[in-house]
């Protein structure tokens, strides 16, 4: 701890910011899955047709994430974050004006707005995390950082509890409030950021911490299609289908809790709270675990495959939630599960800056959040048949297959990157002498 006194600690002022930012995108986001039970009674939506909204979000997602990641590094972090968030500031604003009239397409119109600038958060949050840490604190950063994704998907719960009546009425509020939080934070951001290089308030002790163990890199811009084509982007790719696990707990959570133990908007709160309270900690835990591996002497490679896999044995209860009877149960089991996708998560966001140059970060990290959303439009739309056909037990097959797929994911990864070796400006490996 008093080394950390004597480098400086600006960098986790940024790193405050990343969380506060992200709260927002998931408070925002999370806002139509705690309502879903609500809205479906109130415009009369069947499974089907909440499960196209959901997808038209995860559509825009999936082409912000391809666009948002080259645009990100270009414009560089500070004009690239204060896009994205202005973004899906405007679109989370405007669902509250949607006329009952025609609400599906309304609703459709205002997800796929905010999925494209939500998109944007992730590639530039971790290329953040890539300029201001060194490799071997990325990991807990970004664990800190994702861990604020459950605190915005804990605040939706009780907000939207607190304002929405079990009728629905003031169901529009809760959307407008994220305009306010996000005026406040683009003041922070543009007040607060610069890169190390040329931050007036960086000690130089702090910003040679930073660049302890990184490569000095160029400012040659890389051809986007270079990127795209290599292997160690697609392992990253694979590695983030897993967020369609995610995506399920946060947009059809509520709906199962719903539906299986009669849980309404009104008392969402406390298992929403249990839920995510789990897996914040998951998150801050699963960055801190690889880190701790590496300072044991543990090379990069061997310390995030073994958080990895620790990750996909913890998720593995998952499997039996639909058949559990109790609904504490089910709630914990969820909550294990959502730990350790964070904890999963948090590890793999970190390998892009493990392989990949900075000026790259948020490319490669696009690439697998479209990798991601792409698995998410095929679940939501699979979940949303299955429930309007069979009912409640659809979930059983959603259950099982968000328990066990970690595992096979992360074989599969290995096969692909059996060592991360990085890769120099060029995207060429670098090789030791």
């Amino acid at each position: 701890m008093g080394k950390t006194q004597k480098i400086g600690t600006y960098r986790y002022r940024i790193l405050a910011l990343l969380m506060f930012a992200t709260t927002i995108n998931y408070f925002d986001r999370s806002i139509i899955g705690v309502l879903a039970p609500t809205l479906q009674k109130l415009f009369g939506w069947s499974n089907s047709d909440y499960a196209g909204i959901i997808i038209w979000f995860q559509i825009a997602y999936a082409i912000g994430m391809l666009a948002m990641g080259g645009i990100i590094d270009k414009l560089g972090t500070k004009k690239g974050y204060t896009l994205a968030i202005g973004t899906w500031s405007v679109f989370g604003m405007l669902h509250a004006i949607v006329p009952a009239s025609f609400s599906i397409l309304g609703f459709s119109i205002a997800r796929f707005g905010l999925g494209i600038g939500e998109s944007g958060n992730f590639p530039a949050a971790q290329k953040t995390v890539a300029e201001w840490f060194p490799k071997k604190d990325r990991a807990f950063a970004t664990g800190l950082y994702n861990a604020a994704t459950s605190v915005g998907a804990i605040l939706a719960p009780f907000v939207v509890g607190w304002i929405v009546h079990e009728n629905g009425k003031n169901w529009q509020i809760p959307f407008l409030i994220t305009g306010g939080l996000s005026a406040i934070w683009v003041f922070l951001w543009f007040r607060i950021y610069n890169k190390p290089e040329t931050h007036s308030k960086l000690t130089k002790e702090e910003l040679d911490y930073i660049q302890s163990d990184s490569e000095i890199e160029n400012e040659e811009k890389l051809p986007w299609n270079k990127v795209f084509l290599k292997k160690e982007t697609w392992a990253f790719a694979l590695a983030k289908t897993t967020d369609a696990v995610w995506w399920f707990y946060l947009f059809w959570g509520a709906k199962y809790l719903s539906l299986t133990f009669e849980v309404d908007v009104k008392n969402i709160g406390l298992p929403f709270f249990i839920i995510y309270l789990l897996a914040d900690l998951g998150s801050i835990f699963g960055g801190y675990l690889s880190g701790y591996f590496i300072r044991k002497g543990y090379g990069i490679n061997k310390a995030r495959k073994i958080t990895l896999l620790s990750c996909a044995l913890i998720i593995l209860p998952v499997a039996s939630v639909a058949i559990t009877g109790n609904k504490w149960l089910a709630i914990v089991l969820i909550g294990i599960g959502a730990a350790g996708h964070q904890a999963w998560s948090a590890n793999i966001f970190t390998l892009v800056s493990d392989i990949f140059p900075k000026k790259a970060v948020a490319s490669v990290t696009g690439i697998g959040g479209m990798s991601g959303a792409i698995a998410g439009i095929i679940t939501s739309f699979l979940l949303g048949k299955a429930l309007d056909s069979a009912g409640k037990e659809g979930f059983f097959w959603a259950f099982l297959i968000a328990g066990s797929c970690y595992l096979i994911i992360l074989g599969l990864v290995h096969i692909l990157i059996p060592k991360m070796t990085p890769l120099d400006n060029n995207l060429n490996h670098i090789t030791k002498p």
